[in-house]
C-alpha cells in the first residue's frame, strides 16, 4: 500500500517528518518499507510556457522552440516530443539542471542549433511507463493552464510529497485504505481522524426507472448496490486526482475511472462503472457463469469462464468478472453520457479463485481476497456518484438498487485488566486500558475492571480478547513491554488426541512398522480406491502434475506406492503404516470435503526372516488381523469388534477380506489386496487394514479401574465346542463373558481344528477360562455352578456341541 504523506495530512495532524513517522508505525504493527521522495536527486526543473515552434530545418521530427521560462527572455530548445505545440505550459529541465537517473542537461547544439535545456516527458522526471497517462506515453506532459510559468514543476506534479510503502499483513486489510492508515496514525499519535463531509445532490427522476438488478445466489454477493449518472461529460481528471493517482501507483484514465479509484483507495472499497448504453435489457445480474461462456476483459484477453466464475451479465451474456477485472464490451469510453456505478461485496473465497484462474491479481480483488469494511459500502458508493456528478457535470437519480445488503453490527468482546496485564506483564490502569481502545475508536464501558469493548466493523480482524490485547500491546508501545517471567509454570501437554496417535504409533512401530508419510494427492482412481464408505472426489483447481490432481480419500494407495518404489530397489520386507487425513464429500455438490482421520498399514513380504534355526515366515491373514486387534486395544473399547467376511471391496481378494465392525458400524477392513492390484503395482502379495480413527473416537471406553494383584488363586476350567463354521470366536467370546459370573477373569482361545473326527461345515474351538475371587479362595462348587452356566448358553445361543 503506497500512502500519500500530503494525504494522510489532510486527515490526521501530524508535525512528525515521514520518516519519523514510518519509524512510529513500523514499531506498532504497520511495516514501511520504505519512504520515497519523487523529487529527490531532481534540481531546476520549472514550468514553461512555449511561445513558438517552428520546424528544425535540418531535421524531420526536430522542432525549435522558444519557451519563457519566467526569466528575462525566452529560451530556445530543440524538442522531438511529436505534441509539442504553441500555448503549452511545459515541464522544463534548464541548463544544468538534474533529471532522471542523475542525468544532467546541458546547453548544447542539436544539427546545428542551440538548445539551452529540455523539455521533458513525465517519464524522464522519474515518473514510471506504468502510471504516466497514455494520452502523453510518448511525448512530453502539458500542464494545466494556470500553471505559473517559472515555477517549481515538483507541487503541481505531487512531487512535493513522501510516499511511505507500507507491506500489509493479510489481517491488517482494514490498512489497505487511506482511511484505514488514518485511523492508525492517529490512534498511535492520540489524535483524531478528520475526514470531509459528502454532499450528494440527487435528481427527481428515480434509478429504478432506468435500471434493476437481482442477486442469483446471496452468498456470492451479500451487498450489492448500484447507483446511475445522467448526462456525464467523460474526459481527463483534474491535476489534483491524477497526483493522488500516480502517487498510489495507479495510471489515470479519465474522470469516472479515476474517481472509482480513488475511491477504493480511500476507502478500501473496490467500484466499478459501466456504460449503461452498453449493458443492453437494463438489467443487472449477478450469477455464476456459464460453462464455456466466453468474456473479453479490458485487457483485450477472451476468457473461456467456468461455472466457479462470478459475474455480472445483462441477463444473456457476462459483463465483467465480479471484483476482478471489468468486461471490454461495457467500458466507460469518451461517448459514456450514462454511467452505473457498482459497489459490492463478493466472496472472497471465489474472487480469490478466479483471480488465480486467470492470473488477474488486482488491486480490486486483492481487497475483496482479504476483507472490505462492510460499513462503508453505501458511503464509499454515494461519495463516488457525488464526485462523478462533480468532475463530470452529471446528474444522479434518485435512489440505489440495491437486491441484497448487509447490516454491519459492531462486534462485542469483554476483557479484564487483570488478564490484560498477566499477558503483557504490565501494570497498566484500567483508565489507561480504556484510552487506548478510545484512541481506537472503540466504543467501551468498564464496570470493575472488566472491559465491553464494541469493535467498529472496520477492524474485522478482532474477536476475541486476545486480539485487544494486542491492540493494547501495540498502542502501548511493544518497547516499552517489561521484560518479565511467567506468573506460573506452564508446562507442554499433550492432547487426547495427540496421546492417541503417539501410542497407535508406538504399537505399530513395536510391530515392526515403520511410518510412511503420502501425498494427500494423487489420481483419480487411486483416491477412490479402498473406500470405507461412498464419497465424492475433490478435484483441485491447478494440479502439480496428472499423478496429484484430486484429494485422497484412502490412505491405502499411497502405502502400495510406498511399497512399489521399495519393492523397485530390492526390499522385497517391507511394513509400513500412516495416520493421516482423508478428503471426503457426501454430495457431489459440496465445496469443501470434510477431513477425516483415518490409520492405515500395509505390509508385504516376510513377517520372519529366515535363519539357520528356523524358516522365513510369511505376511498373512492373521499377522495382519493380529496388528489390528492389538491397535485397537489401544483405544480400550468397551465393545468388541467383530470381523465379518467382505466382497464389497474391488480392489481386496474376496475370500481373504473383513469388515470390522463395532456395534454393527463399520469401522474400517482388513485383508490381502486383489492379485490384479498387486500385479499392476509390481508388488508381491500384500495384506492391508485401514481403520476411521475419528469413529473409532466417537466409541464408548472402558474405564481403567486399578485393583490390588490378589492374593487367592485363580482356577481354570477348559472347554471343546463344536460349531458352524460361520459361528465366530467374537460371538462365542461374548457370550462366555455375558454368561460367566462374577468371577471370571479371562476367557482365552487356545485351539481350532475343522478336519478327521469332525462334520463337514463343523468346526471345534477349545478355550480356557480362569475364575478368581479377590476377597477369598474358590470352591469347586461355585467355579462348577458358573462353568456349567456358560456351557448351557454356548449350547443354546450357539448349537454348541461339548467334545
Amino acid at each position: 500500500m503506497k500512502v500519500s504523506y500530503n494525504w494522510l495530512k489532510k486527515y490526521v495532524e501530524l508535525t512528525d517528518t515521514p520518516e519519523a513517522l514510518a519509524n512510529k508505525i513500523t514499531l506498532t504493527g504497520l511495516e514501511v518499507d520504505n519512504v520515497r521522495h519523487p523529487a529527490a536527486g531532481l534540481k531546476k526543473i520549472v514550468v514553461g510556457w512555449v511561445k513558438s515552434v517552428r520546424e528544425h530545418p535540418n531535421s524531420d521530427h526536430l522542432n525549435i522552440c522558444q519557451v519563457d521560462v519566467g526569466e528575462e527572455a525566452p529560451i530556445q530548445i530543440v524538442c522531438g516530443a511529436p505534441n509539442i505545440a504553441a500555448g503549452q505550459k511545459v515541464i522544463v529541465a534548464l541548463s544544468g539542471a538534474r533529471i532522471a537517473d542523475n542525468v544532467k542537461i546541458k546547453k548544447g547544439k542539436l544539427r546545428g542549433a542551440v538548445s539551452n535545456g529540455m523539455i521533458c516527458a513525465l517519464q524522464e522526471i522519474g515518473f514510471s511507463d506504468a502510471v504516466t497517462p497514455q494520452a502523453y506515453a510518448d511525448g512530453i506532459y502539458v500542464l494545466p493552464a494556470d500553471a505559473k510559468v517559472g515555477a517549481s514543476v515538483y507541487s503541481y506534479l505531487g512531487m512535493d510529497d513522501a510516499i511511505l510503502d507500507i507491506e500489509i499483513t493479510p489481517n491488517r486489510a482494514d490498512a489497505l485504505s487511506m482511511r484505514g492508515v488514518a485511523y492508525e496514525v492517529a490512534a498511535e499519535y492520540g489524535e483524531s481522524v478528520h475526514f470531509p463531509e459528502i454532499s450528494l445532490q440527487e435528481a427527481t427522476k428515480k434509478v429504478t426507472d432506468v435500471l434493476s438488478a437481482k442477486v442469483m445466489d446471496e452468498q456470492d454477493a451479500p451487498s450489492y448496490n448500484l447507483r446511475v449518472l445522467e448526462n456525464v461529460t467523460v474526459k481527463p481528471s483534474p491535476l489534483w486526482l491524477q497526483r493522488r493517482l500516480w502517487n498510489a501507483g495507479i495510471r489515470p484514465i479519465n474522470n469516472v475511472v479515476d474517481v472509482t479509484n480513488l475511491l477504493m483507495l480511500d476507502y478500501g472499497q473496490p467500484l466499478h462503472a459501466f456504460d449503461y448504453q452498453k449493458i443492453g435489457g437494463h438489467t443487472i445480474e449477478v450469477r455464476r457463469a456459464e460453462k464455456d461462456e466466453t468474456l473479453t476483459t479490458l485487457d483485450g484477453k477472451v476468457r473461456q469462464l467456468t461455472p466457479e466464475d462470478i459475474v455480472i451479465s445483462n441477463g444473456e451474456k457476462a459483463l465483467n468478472l465480479a471484483g476482478v477485472m471489468g468486461g471490454l464490451d461495457s467500458e466507460i469510453t469518451a461517448k459514456t453520457t450514462t454511467v452505473v456505478l457498482e459497489a459490492a461485496i463478493f466472496d472472497a473465497a471465489h474472487i480469490r479463485k478466479t483471480a488465480q484462474r486467470y492470473n488477474l491479481r488486482s488491486e480490486a480483488s486483492s481487497r475483496f481476497e482479504k476483507g472490505v469494511n462492510r460499513a462503508t459500502v453505501i458511503t464509499a458508493l454515494d461519495h463516488a456518484a457525488s464526485l462523478i456528478a462533480e468532475l463530470g457535470q452529471g446528474s444522479v437519480l434518485k435512489g440505489r438498487v440495491a437486491p441484497t445488503s448487509v447490516t454491519p453490527t459492531p462486534v462485542k468482546v469483554q476483557l479484564t485488566t487483570e488478564k490484560t496485564n498477566q499477558v503483557l506483564g504490565t501494570n497498566l490502569t484500567s483508565a489507561e486500558i480504556k484510552q487506548t481502545f478510545q484512541q481506537l475508536g472503540f466504543a467501551t464501558t468498564e464496570k470493575a475492571g472488566t472491559f465491553t469493548v464494541s469493535v467498529s466493523p472496520r477492524r474485522w480482524d478482532i474477536h476475541i480478547a486476545a486480539d485487544l490485547i494486542e491492540e493494547v500491546a501495540r498502542i502501548y508501545g511493544y518497547k516499552h513491554l517489561p521484560a518479565t517471567l511467567p506468573a506460573s509454570a506452564t508446562p507442554g501437554v499433550l492432547t487426547a488426541k495427540q496421546q492417541l496417535q503417539r501410542r497407535l504409533a508406538a504399537t505399530l512401530e513395536a510391530n515392526g512398522l515403520d511410518q510412511a508419510l503420502s501425498y494427500a494427492l494423487t489420481t483419480p482412481e487411486k483416491a477412490s480406491a479402498f473406500q470405507l464408505g461412498d464419497s465424492y472426489p475433490t478435484k483441485v483447481s491447478w494440479p502439480l502434475s496428472v499423478d496429484h490432481t484430486t484429494l485422497r480419500m484412502n490412505l491405502i494407495s499411497g502405502l502400495l506406492d510406498d511399497l512399489a518404489y521399495n519393492t523397485a530397489r530390492k526390499q522385497t520386507n517391507v511394513a509400513l503404516y500412516e495416520q493421516g487425513k482423508v478428503f471426503l464429500k457426501a454430495d457431489a455438490k459440496t465445496a469443501r470435503p470434510k477431513e477425516v482421520a483415518y490409520l492405515a498399514g500395509a505390509m508385504t513380504g516376510d513377517w520372519q526372516a529366515a535363519a539357520w534355526n528356523q524358516e522365513a515366515i510369511p505376511v498373512d491373514f492373521y499377522r495382519i488381523k493380529g496388528l489390528v486387534v492389538a491397535v485397537l486395544a489401544d483405544f480400550n473399547l468397551t465393545e468388541a469388534p467383530e470381523y465379518l467376511a467382505t466382497t464389497r471391496h474391488q480392489e481386496m481378494h474376496p475370500g481373504r477380506t473383513a469388515d470390522i465392525l463395532i456395534d454393527n458400524q463399520i469401522i474400517g477392513f482388513v485383508g490381502q489386496i486383489h492379485p490384479r492390484v498387486a500385479k499392476q503395482a509390481h508388488i508381491a502379495a500384500t495384506y492391508v487394514f485401514q481403520l476411521d480413527l475419528d469413529h473409532l473416537a466417537t466409541l464408548a471406553k472402558k474405564k481403567v479401574q486399578y485393583q490390588p494383584v490378589s492374593r487367592y488363586p485363580a482356577v481354570t476350567r477348559d472347554v471343546a465346542l463344536v460349531v458352524d463354521q460361520s459361528v465366530t470366536n467374537a460371538a462365542l467370546k461374548a457370550t462366555i463373558n455375558a454368561h460367566g459370573g462374577a468371577y471370571l477373569t479371562s476367557v482365552a482361545l487356545f485351539d481350532v481344528y475343522a478336519g478327521r473326527h469332525i462334520e463337514n461345515g463343523r468346526k471345534s474351538m477349545a478355550y480356557t477360562l480362569t475364575y478368581q475371587n479377590p476377597q477369598a479362595t474358590l470352591t469347586d462348587d461355585q467355579v462348577n455352578q458358573a462353568f456349567a452356566k456358560v456351557v448351557a448358553a454356548l449350547q443354546d445361543e450357539h448349537g454348541a456341541k461339548i467334545r
